[in-house]
């Protein structure tokens, strides 16, 4: 693949558009410029959503057979062009070349649950006759497409959560209207025009590039039907305050909590713990970042998890030994490296790590940390965990339940019964028993509570946040 930098456009009405105001993507590891992409303007967003808006009635009115028949040829296009698409992922973001191929490959997942969900998109009959004034009457439900998606994406797994979003719309029988994320451009675009090479009319879906101002005006634009995001909780709580009556999907952060309980077998959680701390650089929302340990073992889990992740290879993201590449640039690097500093400072032992490289960061792990932390009570976002030891398991479930964030617990334990009664506890979107709160799988319903998000990932689920539900009545 050439190195030399790709010039990208919109994708607007079905045509590439230029754009004046120019952005660069670079590698996060070598400093090159990998692509530029246009910013867009107010007018190029509002001709983006009139271009969606003009499709709507055409994308709702392709059978639902074809719709599936396009995301399973998307998905076959996908896989076959997984090299390709993971060494630009590679090269925009930093990621690990394993990463990010084999996160191109899961995306594959993504597009065929859509399009099998595609074709059992059902309503509800609704019986009636349980009440004189419905006697004789006969009522169901069945849904429709809201119109025109608005799609916001990370660039922490930029293929996969661009599937997420687009998937489901278009199976759903919606436009869309996707902003991909300004540090990878041309991976997303790159997946969009499998979509359209698939037989998705180009008028379909339509591609703005642009920061902060192009996503606000995205937001904004009455045109809009439903929104869907996934990001930072500052940005969706911006999202969710401007977005009026129109719903949302808001995918957001974590802190990564994770409970050993004094039954758990250290030896064999320990690799799973440091790899699941530190896999895309830590830069994911459900990425280990604090692991509750019961005092009495809390020593010893630290020494081999911190010997477990000096095990792993930091290098170069193209090389194929590499476990962990950057993040995703420079800044976010030395923002991880002041809040471990702010630690240390604060009494927390850095067992691991702690050094910084350029945009690379290396595996990190804390012990004697506090609630107070930064890096315990907001998401790190980098690749970095701590060992909090607890003296009574109530400690964890509250601290737990109690943090402004709610994404996903890990829970190992032998006990079935108090693995039960921890589920029943934790305010979280999903605990996962015997694993990492670093668990998901495509077809489930994936998502947080309070400043962790509002709704649910997952084809089956998203297609129910894409579609409105309509009563029909018959007096007979």
């Amino acid at each position: 693949m050439t190195q030399h930098p790709v010039e990208l456009a919109h994708y607007i009405g079905g045509e590439a558009v230029a754009g004046e105001a120019q952005f660069e993507s670079r590698d996060p590891y070598r400093g090159n410029v990998v692509c530029t992409a246009p910013t867009a303007r107010t007018q190029d967003v509002d001709n983006a959503i009139t271009a969606a808006r003009r499709a709507a009635d055409e994308v709702a009115a392709m059978p639902a057979y074809e719709r599936a028949a396009i995301l399973r040829r998307t998905a076959d296009l996908v896989v076959a062009h997984a090299a390709e698409i993971g060494e630009i992922m590679a090269r925009e973001t930093g990621k690990a070349l394993g990463d990010a191929e084999g996160e191109v490959k899961r995306s594959m997942d993504t597009l065929t649950l859509s399009a099998e969900e595609a074709i059992r998109i059902e309503g509800t009959h609704v019986p009636l006759d349980g009440s004189a004034m419905g006697h004789g009457k006969m009522a169901f439900l069945m849904r429709f497409p809201v119109g025109v998606v608005g799609a916001i994406t990370p660039f922490n797994a930029p293929v996969n959560l661009a599937c997420h979003k687009l998937a489901p719309a278009f199976a759903a029988g919606n436009a869309s209207v996707i902003k991909p994320p300004q540090q990878c451009p041309m991976v997303v675009q790159r997946l969009v025009e499998l979509f359209y090479e698939a037989g998705l009319p180009r008028t379909f879906i339509q591609v703005v590039h642009g920061g902060a101002a192009t996503g606000q005006a995205l937001v904004d634009h009455s045109g809009v039907d439903m929104l869907t995001f996934t990001g930072s909780s500052r940005v969706g709580a911006e999202i969710r305050a401007r977005a009026g009556l129109r719903p949302v999907t808001l995918e957001l952060g974590g802190t990564g909590p994770t409970i050993v309980c004094d039954d758990a077998n250290v030896d064999a959680i320990t690799p799973i713990l440091a790899r699941n701390a530190v896999r895309l650089a830590g830069q994911s929302c459900i990425s280990v970042q604090v692991i509750y340990a019961p005092r009495p073992m809390a020593e010893e889990l630290g020494a081999k998890v911190a010997a477990a992740m000096e095990a792993l290879v930091v290098g170069d993201p193209l090389a194929a030994a590499t476990d962990v590449g950057t993040l995703i640039d420079e800044a976010a690097a030395r923002r991880v490296e002041a809040w471990v500093e702010e630690a240390a400072a604060s009494g927390a032992t850095v067992l691991t790590g702690g050094t910084r490289d350029g945009a690379a960061f290396a595996p990190t792990l804390l012990a004697d940390v506090n609630r107070e932390m930064k890096v315990v009570c907001d998401e790190v976002f980098g690749p970095v965990a701590s060992i909090l030891a607890y003296d009574d398991l109530d400690e964890a479930v509250n601290d737990i339940s109690n943090s402004r964030y709610g994404l996903q617990c890990g829970v190992y334990t032998d006990s079935t019964s108090r693995a039960l009664s921890l589920v029943r506890r934790l305010r979280t979107g999903g605990v996962i028993i015997n694993g990492t709160s670093t668990w998901r799988t495509d077809q489930l319903a994936y998502g947080g509570v309070k400043d962790s998000g509002i709704g649910r990932e997952g084809p089956r689920y998203a297609i129910r946040d894409m579609t409105e539900e309509r009563l029909v009545l018959f007096n007979l």
